[in-house]
């Protein structure tokens, strides 16, 4: 990570860090979520700058956001983030450790060998003690399985979960990218044991509306909170592509996760439509794709990702404007769909 020689004083949380800030209730559960949350996913790897990600953490956190989201694969190189997040959780938010809710996550390639991928209950133990390790932590507060894991029972991936909780390694657990019949059985098998599955992590936007398909509903019935990931579509749905391809972004500085290709016209002609909606709001696009989430209330907290703390202002000040229309919901719909 680049440690520059820009001086950064010590920290002190502002007084009225909880004065604007939503909070809702995590599915039927004790635990209430910043309607805005952040992740660890991009700008914490030791490739980006260690001030600059002190400062975004700093910022989110004087603005009510509670919630700080990793996983033991974010980088790069694998664990960077959760090393750095151990880093500035040492120097700026151990006085406030318990107004904090810290989670990560196990199941995507992380090392060498046949135990260091998927579901297995070798991996999951391990890829905690480790994140735990790189973070200095003696608890994560969420703990998810990462992924589906077609070739492990899916009764060892949940038991591993359930014995987590139970050795005081994470409070709470959650799944993520799994589709809704299979969080269905995760729920039940871990409700046999006496762990509830607090929280569900799907990847949600305007442009991909996947959970809409049942997967919503079956988390309403079950009483499981769900964080939406990938809000701004990896930054389709923002400004940053009204006029083509700025070198600074990401879908031309890593192609990873988002390609040129994918960005084609049909959905520039989108981008400027919706932001036309935004605009009349008095919104950026970004606050209008969060705020279009968090409309449902199934959704508990969106998970954004930023590179600055101006960014990170701009995305919690979505809460100013949560209400939609009819019309406005229409014309959104109308876009979405043509």
């Amino acid at each position: 990570m680049s440690f520059n020689n820009q001086a950064i004083e010590n920290y002190e949380a502002i007084s009225t860090r909880y004065d604007k800030m939503i909070y809702r209730r995590c599915g039927k559960s004790g635990i209430l979520l910043p309607a805005i949350s952040i992740g660890l996913w991009h700008n914490f790897g030791h490739d980006d700058d260690f001030t600059n990600a002190r400062k975004i953490l700093r910022t989110a956190f004087d603005y009510g956001v509670t919630h700080f989201d990793l996983a033991n694969n974010y980088g790069p190189p694998y664990g960077a983030a959760e090393e750095n997040f151990g880093r500035i959780l040492k120097k700026d938010f151990l006085p406030y450790r318990d107004e904090l809710i810290i989670s990560s996550k196990a199941g995507y390639d992380m090392w060498p060998g046949p135990y260091g991928d998927f579901g297995s209950r070798k991996y999951l133990m391990a890829s905690l003690n480790q994140s735990l390790t790189r973070m200095g932590l003696d608890y994560v507060d969420i703990f998810y399985h990462h992924r589906p894991d077609p070739e492990t029972p899916l009764e060892e991936t949940m038991k591993a979960l359930h014995d987590i909780v139970q050795q005081g390694k994470a409070l709470y657990v959650g799944v993520s990218n799994y589709p809704a019949k299979l969080t269905k059985q995760a729920a039940k098998i871990l409700q046999q044991m006496g762990t509830k599955l607090l929280i569900h992590q799907p990847r949600y936007n305007m442009m991909d509306r996947w959970v809409e398909g049942g997967l919503l509903k079956e988390l309403e019935t079950q009483g499981t909170g769900a964080i939406a990931f990938s809000p701004l579509a990896q930054g389709v749905l923002t400004n940053k592509y009204l006029k083509g391809f700025p070198k600074e972004s990401r879908a031309v500085k890593d192609g990873r996760y988002l390609q040129k290709g994918n960005i084609t016209q049909e959905v520039i002609n989108k981008v400027h439509q919706l932001n036309d909606i935004a605009e009349k709001r008095g919104q950026s696009l970004a606050q209008l794709a969060i705020a279009w989430l968090l409309k449902d209330k199934r959704i508990t907290s969106v998970l954004v990702g930023v590179s600055s703390p101006k960014q990170m202002i701009d995305n919690v000040r979505t809460v100013e404007n949560l209400s939609f229309s009819k019309t406005e919901l229409n014309k959104i719909e109308k876009i979405l769909k043509s």
